[in-house]
């Protein structure tokens, strides 16, 4: 690993080599999210809420965290509110996908690179890609591509490369109990997919793979797709499967639900290096925020946002394993010079 990629690394971490990044580049969804809170509070909705949203939201709560994702497009203001001991982590795809073309194909923002990011200060570059295992070879080659394309840029600039899996099936809701059967095998096969050292990726950021809505132990209305048994062996094949360092994504679930999950990931020895949470920390901040503006928003960060945190700080420090350990341990990392990367 070059000395360039290893600092950049460990600016994203914290003293313990755990990665606890907060993440705040959502577009189109907390649009959505914020007009329907201005709705309910009888509000009208403008996207000066969106940007000063992921303002007061970095302002708060990037200084406790290692590193904070945001997107250039509406999360500018973001962006220069952070912490300047914070990593910045920046999107490089754009939001959504087209509807109308099968696949959910990727695509990147047109405007950047790898390059211009990094000169706007980015210390890491991340994609999103939608995955379905199950889709033809054509879609799923053209998605491999993609995904190689991506690592060999930021290679060229020396910048690590965080890769989130979103796993989909269209014939089925992403909440239902079918899609839930079909959801473990398909993450561990991303995860065997793309941690393969021809993508170039440096931090795969993973979902759980399994639903927590269908855990026979964890609800009580009798329908579920696993016992908890059943979770804790994907859990381990996931881990098993890694060669590279990897974190888990919230996916929108509860705060009290993706601390659950957590603690049951680090009780049978998933060796996973931290988080980027997303809605789990703050999305019951934007009716907050809709209802009593910045001053009722800020409020909230410091108290109950600062609070989920510190309780994920908590529950990292227990479970999760350092990113470098995945390479045998800091001091077994070869470093090497790239004299034309400053």
């Amino acid at each position: 690993m070059t000395k360039q990629k290893f600092n950049r690394m460990q600016k994203l971490a914290n003293e313990d080599g755990v990665i606890d990044a907060l993440a705040l580049d959502q577009r189109g969804s907390l649009v959505k999210m914020m007009k329907q809170a201005a709705a309910d509070n009888g509000k009208p909705f403008s996207m000066k809420m969106v940007y000063d949203f992921k303002k007061l939201v970095s302002q708060v709560l990037s200084p406790i965290s290692s590193a904070i994702l945001l997107d250039a497009q509406m999360g500018f203001e973001g962006i220069e509110a952070k912490d300047p001991a914070t990593g910045l982590i920046m999107s490089y795809e754009q939001t959504g996908y087209d509807v109308d073309t099968p696949g959910r194909l990727p695509k990147l923002i047109q405007n950047q690179s790898a390059q211009i990011m990094v000169e706007e200060g980015a210390d890491a570059l991340k994609v999103l890609l939608y995955l379905n295992t199950n889709d033809t070879d054509d879609i799923n080659r053209t998605k491999q591509a993609f995904s190689q394309r991506y690592g060999t840029e930021a290679l060229a600039v020396d910048v690590p490369t965080f890769f989130e899996v979103v796993t989909y099936d269209d014939r089925y809701a992403s909440d239902s109990i079918e899609f839930a059967k079909e959801k473990p095998q398909m993450v561990i096969e991303a995860m065997k997919e793309f941690t393969q050292d021809k993508y170039h990726i440096d931090v795969l950021k993973m979902e759980m793979p399994f639903n927590p809505k269908f855990v026979k132990e964890w609800n009580d209305d009798g329908e579920y797709a696993y016992t908890e048994e059943e979770v804790k062996g994907y859990l381990r094949e996931l881990s098993a499967a890694a060669t590279r360092p990897f974190i888990f994504l919230s996916a929108g679930v509860p705060t009290p639900v993706f601390q659950r999950q957590l603690k049951l990931a680090g009780s049978v020895g998933t060796k996973f290096s931290g988080v980027l949470s997303g809605r789990a920390t703050w999305r019951d901040g934007i009716n907050v925020y809709a209802k009593d503006g910045e001053a009722g928003l800020v409020d909230w960060l410091e108290h109950k946002g600062t609070q989920n945190v510190m309780d994920l700080k908590e529950i990292l420090s227990a479970n999760a394993t350092p990113w470098y350990d995945m390479y045998g341990g800091k001091d077994e990392i070869e470093i090497i010079e790239r004299p034309d990367i400053k």
